[in-house]
């Protein structure tokens, strides 16, 4: 698709959502082209969107939280046995 520079500033949202679906951009300058703009997929992983529809997970649209877990103080540190390791 060509598309001027005058026409690509003013609708530059418009043509940038265009470009990430897929379609190519050549932008013109006195009808020639001077730049082609190629979108970016965008990088949501599919496997997390399968998920969250199968309500095997959810999100509630804040940050994740990590699980309580609670580590059991029996047996040696881990530096201790970085340090025998290095014997």
């Amino acid at each position: 698709m060509h598309v001027s520079i005058r026409e690509f500033k003013a609708h530059l949202s418009r043509y940038l959502a265009q470009a990430q679906k897929g379609q190519p951009l050549d932008i013109t300058s006195h009808r020639k082209v001077v730049a082609r703009i190629v979108g970016v997929p965008a990088t949501e992983s599919a496997g997390v969107e399968r998920l969250i529809a199968s309500g095997s997970a959810q999100w509630m649209g804040g940050k994740p939280v990590g699980a309580a877990i609670l580590l059991s103080p029996i047996g040696r540190s881990m530096s201790e046995m970085v340090l025998d390791g290095r014997e």
